[in-house]
């Protein structure tokens, strides 16, 4: 078929090189205009491969269709029109010309959730299933008939993010080549949206996401991790802003102790602990929060809260000056606006987008051979000096969040002294079992006592599970694509030997 795709970002991308692999002629690409010298990633990908793209600021201007836009486009002769992910008005001119009509990818399981904040809504409510829409354009606001839909589990924790690229993009672009053949196929089905749990949410921004502390932990939970990242849930505290993220009700096990946080409005005060930032709902139950975003854009451990920012700045070596302008390259490519990039020259506030997020993070781990990044280090150092004294440290191993502390239990045996760990091991930290509990572990050979070790209690069992449970769900190794993982694994040294007057660990 002959294709006219509308549309924008990554997912407009990857459905439009999906559909030309498919054998569909794609005719003419229509994106957004340039944005602080950046070009969408569709219409970059439409002009690499000879496909005439548009970029018009605007379709119609009041209420009616500009004919020299129009005529452009009718002018290709498209077939069908598949709008990927669209932020413009299309008018019903260009959405009627093709005989087969248009289709829009829409990410939610319509008629629940129409509007442009769709995701974010999905988990504000506390859905249980989400999904996508694959539905014909009509004139109304989400409305037009079913084409395709798939749903998918909402996890407990799952923010935009985490949901988007879980399912919502790949399924989506997926689901999106699936209906373009069913319509080749002449099988594709129309059926009418029922208005029956039909809603309507407006599109959610930074005035409108302010938390409202008068619900349950269960709701607050969901307010924060539908506005994650953007817009960003926030409240007012210590004189500022600020801004939560990577919420979770995930708190067996957590005690809550630390120094209390007041926050207005609030049930209680929160509390700043080694675990994160523990809020309350007006049911006393509690959640917990892991990032904070301060007033001046900064993205701190919301353990750090209290902590003064460390002001030690490493100075590099050769090698890492190295890395640094290779780095800075990469910045510069993706920031085309900025004539130089400086220390103090900020990611965001240069014009970056979260795709320009994952661009980033991608390249640099191209870079530092595999190094171990994540979307997350970028929001957390987002001016370039930052940024490369994050990645040394991490280069170096300098990472004081994950020091371990050991309380060995020493003993001489055959020349060799041992070094033995006696206490449970529960979410990366040796910690004595509740009420300091022991019991003697016995060598077989003698019967003699070796020493003490933590003897596990029922809740000393429950932190462990809670502590796993979010690990799985929630940490880096899971995040890490499998290609990473197989270079980390390479790179981990061997157990060292033991040899005579050697200490053992």
């Amino acid at each position: 078929m002959k294709i006219a795709v509308i549309g924008q970002s990554l997912f407009g991308q990857e459905v439009y090189c999906h559909l030309r692999k498919e054998g569909h002629e794609v005719v003419g690409v229509f994106t957004v205009p340039d944005k602080d010298g950046k070009a969408d990633p569709l219409g970059l990908e439409a002009e690499k491969d000879g496909v005439p793209v548009f970029k018009f600021p605007r379709w119609r201007v009041k209420g009616q269709a500009l004919p020299d836009v129009v005529a452009k486009y009718q002018a290709l002769g498209a077939e069908l029109n598949v709008l990927p992910f669209c932020s413009q008005f299309i008018p019903m001119e260009v959405i009627n010309a093709p005989c087969h009509g248009s289709i829009i990818y829409h990410p939610s399981l319509l008629p629940r959730h129409r509007g442009a904040s769709a995701i974010n809504w999905t988990l504000i409510h506390g859905d249980k299933k989400g999904g996508f829409t694959i539905f014909w354009a009509d004139d109304g606001l989400d409305t037009g008939d079913l084409l395709l839909q798939k749903e998918c589990e909402i996890l407990p924790d799952d923010t935009v993010s985490t949901l988007y690229n879980r399912f919502l993009f790949p399924e989506g672009i997926k689901g999106m080549v699936q209906a373009v053949r069913l319509i080749a196929e002449g099988k594709a089905p129309r059926l009418p949206q029922p208005e029956e749990g039909a809603t309507y949410e407006g599109i959610q921004k930074k005035e409108t996401a302010k938390i409202n502390w008068e619900q349950s932990a269960e709701a607050i939970h969901n307010w924060i991790r539908g506005n994650d990242k953007v817009p960003g849930a926030w409240t007012e505290a210590c004189g500022q802003k600020l801004t939560f993220f990577n919420s979770t009700l995930n708190t067996a096990g957590l005690v809550p102790e630390g120094e209390a946080l007041p926050i207005p409005g609030a049930h209680q005060p929160g509390i700043v602990t080694k675990a994160g930032l523990i809020l309350f709902g007006n049911d006393d139950r509690m959640l917990l929060v892991k990032n904070i975003q301060l007033e001046d854009g900064r993205m701190i451990p919301a353990s750090r809260f209290f902590s003064g920012a460390d002001s030690s700045v490493l100075e590099l070596t050769e090698a890492e000056l190295v890395m640094a302008e290779t780095v800075r390259s990469a910045w510069k490519r993706i920031l085309p606006s900025v004539l130089e990039v400086e220390d103090s020259t900020d990611f965001f506030k240069s014009g970056a987008a979260s795709v320009d997020v994952v661009r980033l993070v991608e390249e640099v781990k191209e870079l530092c051979d595999g190094l171990e990044l994540e979307n997350e280090d970028v929001y957390m150092a987002t001016t370039f000096g930052d940024f490369i004294q994050l990645l040394v440290k991490k280069l170096r191993g300098d990472n004081k969040e994950s020091e371990c502390i050991i309380d060995y239990v020493e003993k001489a045996v055959n020349k060799l002294t041992l070094r033995m760990p006696h206490q449970l091991f529960i979410g990366g930290l040796f910690v004595d079992a509740e009420g300091a509990k022991t019991y003697e572990t016995i060598n077989p050979t003698d019967g003699s006592v070796i020493c003490q070790v933590s003897l596990a209690q029922v809740s000393d069992v429950d932190k462990a599970v809670a502590a796993a449970k979010d690990a799985f769900e929630n940490g880096l190794w899971g995040k890490i694509s499998a290609r990473d993982r197989g270079r980390l694994l390479y790179r981990a040294p061997p157990s060292p030997s033991t040899k005579p007057d050697q200490t053992a660990t």
